[in-house]
C-alpha cells in the first residue's frame, strides 16, 4: 500500500509540474503573441515591412504585418476582404478605395517621397550643356520639366543633343522611362506632374483640359513602348544598368539603395523643378489596420526606420538625406504640383497609353 500511495503521489507531482509548465508557457506565449495584420502595400514599401527592425519595432507594439504588394491603381481591382488596411502610395487611389470599402474619416498619410529622374552620369551632363537641366553636385541636379517636355513635343534625339554624340549608349528618342500610368502610381504622378506643366501651371480639372494635354503625354508614354507596372523594378533594371539612361523614381528608392551604403558613380539624381509627391496613404479597413496606421504615423522608432528606407515622415525633416551629394534634404526650387482628381488622373493615363 505504501508504494502504491508512493507511486500515486510521484504521478501526482509530475504531472503538477507540467501542468505548471504548460501554464507558464501558456502565460508566456500570451505576452509575445501578436496580432496578425493583412495589408496590400505598393512594391516600393516591400523591403521596409521586411525589415527586422520594422518587424521587432511592430512586434514590440503587439502586431505583425504580412504584407502583399500590387501596384497602387491595381488595388481597386483586388477583393481586400479579409484584409486589414491598404497601403497605396498616394492620395487618388486611397481615397478610391476608401469609397468603395465605405472607409470615413480623414485617412493618415504616415510618409512620402516626391518623384525624381534617376540619370547616368553621361546623359545628365548632356542635358546639363543643353539647357535640359542643371548640375549642382557631382551627382544632384535639377530637370527642366518645360524644356524637357518642349523637347518630348518636337521629338528630339539624343543626337540634335551638343556633345552626346561621343556616348554611343545615348542614340534614339529622348524620353524618360516611367511605369504604367493605369496599373503604377509613379507613373500616374509622371503624367500628374507632366500634365500641369503642359497645362500652364494650372491642375488639369476638365474635359477640355484633358484633351488639351492629352496628346504630349501620349507622345511621353508611347515613346516607352511596353511599360512596367512596378516601380521597383524600374529602379532596380537601371541600377544594374539595363534599359534607358533616364528612369522616373521615387526619392525613397535612391535615399534607401544609399542607407545600404552603395554610391554608385554613374547615378545622378534630377529633382524636376516641377513635381508630385508621392503621399504613402492608409486606408484602414479594421481596428487593427488602424491602430498599425497610427503606430506608423506617430512612434518613433518606426518613423527612425521609415527615414532609413528612405521616406519622409510627415511633419519632419531633420535626419533625412545626410548624404546630400545624390539628396535634397529640403525641397527648395521644387515645385509640388497638385495631383488631378483620381477621375481625371485615370482619363489621363487611359489617353496617354492611346
Amino acid at each position: 500500500m505504501r508504494r502504491i500511495a508512493g507511486i500515486v503521489l510521484a504521478v501526482l507531482l509530475i504531472g503538477g509540474v507540467v501542468a505548471a509548465v504548460v501554464a507558464g508557457r501558456s502565460n508566456e506565449d500570451k505576452g509575445t503573441a501578436t496580432k496578425t495584420v493583412r495589408a496590400v502595400i505598393g512594391s516600393e514599401k516591400a523591403e521596409f515591412f521586411a525589415d527586422p527592425d520594422v518587424v521587432k519595432a511592430l512586434a514590440a507594439k503587439g502586431y505583425t504585418v504580412k504584407a502583399e504588394t500590387s501596384g497602387s491603381w491595381a488595388m481597386e481591382g483586388l477583393d481586400l476582404k479579409g484584409y486589414d488596411l491598404a497601403l497605396p502610395s498616394s492620395q487618388a487611389p486611397a481615397r478610391e478605395l476608401a469609397a468603395k470599402y465605405k472607409v470615413t474619416g480623414t485617412l493618415p498619410r504616415p510618409f512620402y517621397s516626391p518623384l525624381v529622374v534617376v540619370a547616368h552620369k553621361n546623359a545628365a551632363e548632356v542635358l546639363a550643356s543643353n539647357g535640359l537641366a542643371t548640375l549642382d553636385e557631382a551627382h544632384r541636379g535639377t530637370l527642366k520639366m518645360a524644356a524637357y517636355l518642349d523637347a518630348a513635343r518636337a521629338d528630339r534625339t539624343w543626337q540634335q543633343l551638343k556633345g552626346a554624340k561621343k556616348y554611343g549608349e545615348l542614340t534614339g528618342t529622348l524620353y524618360l522611362s516611367s511605369t504604367d500610368p493605369e496599373t503604377s502610381n509613379s507613373g500616374a504622378l509622371y503624367l500628374a506632374a507632366a500634365s500641369y506643366v503642359e497645362n500652364g501651371g494650372k491642375v488639369v480639372a476638365g474635359e477640355q483640359e484633358v484633351g488639351r494635354t492629352a496628346p504630349l503625354l501620349h507622345k511621353l508614354v508611347s515613346v516607352q513602348g511596353a511599360q512596367q507596372s512596378s516601380s521597383d523594378a524600374v529602379f532596380r533594371d537601371f541600377v544594374s544598368g539595363a534599359g534607358n539612361p533616364l528612369v522616373v523614381v521615387y526619392e525613397s528608392q535612391v535615399a534607401s539603395l544609399l542607407a545600404q551604403g552603395q554610391q554608385p558613380d554613374d547615378l545622378v539624381v534630377l529633382y524636376p523643378d516641377t513635381t508630385v509627391n508621392s503621399d504613402h496613404t492608409v486606408v484602414p479597413l479594421t481596428d487593427n489596420g488602424k491602430a498599425v496606421a497610427e503606430l506608423l504615423s506617430t512612434d518613433e522608432e518606426l518613423r527612425k526606420l521609415e527615414v532609413r528606407h528612405g521616406f519622409r515622415p510627415q511633419g519632419e525633416i531633420a535626419g533625412f538625406a545626410s548624404d546630400t551629394n545624390y539628396l535634397k534634404q529640403e525641397l527648395t526650387g521644387v515645385h509640388q504640383a497638385p495631383v488631378p482628381t483620381s477621375k481625371v488622373l485615370h482619363e489621363l493615363a487611359l489617353r496617354a497609353r492611346g
